[in-house]
């Protein structure tokens, strides 16, 4: 399908000779590199594992142990996180780098985030500290979602995505008070792209991982200066290939620069919603190889719920990973414990509250699949 570009940029990312790295499904351990031939030695080994235990450490808790600490306070929290993750089971993290158009790492493409006002490298000491733990690190960015409508007005016009608003240019969009990126763009591909190179260039990160932030918006109007420029006539198929030319060009340039370090997803739970709404081709980037190593859809959701009961929703998903070319973690909703369920319809709302033992329930299920490859926990 064709995609609209306003300005032409000549990036190719081409995969090697190499075969493609995934994890391994036959065993638990953590997975093997021998076949790195072509992988220039001097490189990190990346550690992933082929069971993967999860931890997602969200920004909108960087205020309880980032916001206005010193490097050493910030180090002495992110350690007693990290123990305490390990001591759980935990063996992977996603920690939360890129989530508004910022970074929480040293950036020459985008302002350092709001809540990194002390001065220091946050991906590093996460990176070093996880790693003497045996931990693996990916890097969470939100590729799409930018500052918010003030923020953005205290940004210095340098920074790119600013001129491209200041420029009038369709390639950034506000909705509802926030700046978005418009997927429609090969420039704004581009851009994601540059930002994972930044990202595995300079830091030994085991893996990239983007979550649930595709298209903003349902309306026409959002993207139909490029839509009626595209010569297409089916404007969510469109739609959806400029959301997966986008995955397909950040796997291909993580796996340019390095197979063994992995890239996955984290889409929103309800398939339905996935496809319709934000436009994401979940079924594509799970059933197929090339798209992504691994898919960790946000099941969060309790056995009652209405629309998306949990363990119905987790068969759906198993049926699309039966191909085994996608590693399947299963994404579990531990801040819901003991807390009102709105979305969850009449008979769902209370069940988090009536029942303690959800998620131990929900782990049994994802460890007797014979698809699923492990889970991660948002606390």
């Amino acid at each position: 399908m064709k995609k609209i570009t306003s300005l032409f940029l000549g990036i190719s990312v081409l995969l090697t000779g190499c075969t493609q790295y995934l994890p391994v499904k036959e065993n638990h351990d953590i997975t093997t590199t021998e076949n790195t031939t072509c992988i220039q030695e001097e490189k990190y080994i990346p550690l992933n594992f082929a069971y993967q235990t999860g931890q997602w450490f969200p920004y909108i808790s960087f205020p309880d142990y980032m916001q206005d600490k010193t490097e050493d306070e910030f180090t002495s929290e992110i350690t007693k996180q990290l123990t305490d993750a390990s001591q759980n089971g935990i063996n992977t993290v996603y920690f939360h780098i890129h989530p508004e158009g910022d970074a929480y790492y040293n950036s020459s493409i985008y302002p350092k985030g709001k809540y990194n006002n002390c001065g220091y490298d946050p991906l590093k000491i996460v990176i070093d500290t996880a790693h003497s733990m045996n931990i693996s690190v990916h890097g969470w960015i939100n590729p799409y979602r930018m500052q918010s409508a003030d923020e953005m007005e205290q940004l210095p016009d340098t920074f790119i995505v600013k001129k491209w608003i200041n420029s009038g240019s369709p390639m950034v969009k506000l909705v509802a008070d926030r700046w978005y990126l418009n997927p429609a763009y090969d420039e704004v591909t581009a851009l994601i792209t540059d930002t994972v190179k930044e990202i595995i260039e300079n830091y030994s990160v085991d893996g990239i991982h983007i979550d649930d932030y595709f298209y903003p918006a349902t309306s026409e109007d959002f993207d139909i200066e490029a839509f009626e420029l595209s010569c297409e006539d089916d404007l969510a198929d469109w739609r959806r290939n400029n959301v997966t030319e986008m995955v397909k060009a950040v796997f291909d340039t993580v796996k340019d620069y390095d197979e063994r370090i992995l890239f996955g997803i984290s889409p929103q739970g309800n398939i339905n919603a996935d496809y319709n709404t934000q436009f994401a081709d979940v079924e594509l980037w799970t059933e197929n190889k090339g798209y992504a190593d691994y898919i960790i859809p946000q099941i969060y959701y309790g056995f009652e719920n209405e629309v998306c009961p949990f363990e119905q929703t987790l068969h759906q998903w198993e049926e699309l990973a039966e191909s085994n070319n996608v590693s399947l973690i299963i994404g579990l909703a531990e801040y819901k414990q003991n807390k009102y369920d709105k979305w969850a319809g009449v008979s769902g709302e209370l069940e988090w509250i009536e029942n303690d033992d959800i998620i131990p329930r929900q782990i049994e299920l994802v460890k007797s699949s014979y698809t699923a490859d492990g889970y991660a926990l948002y606390k």
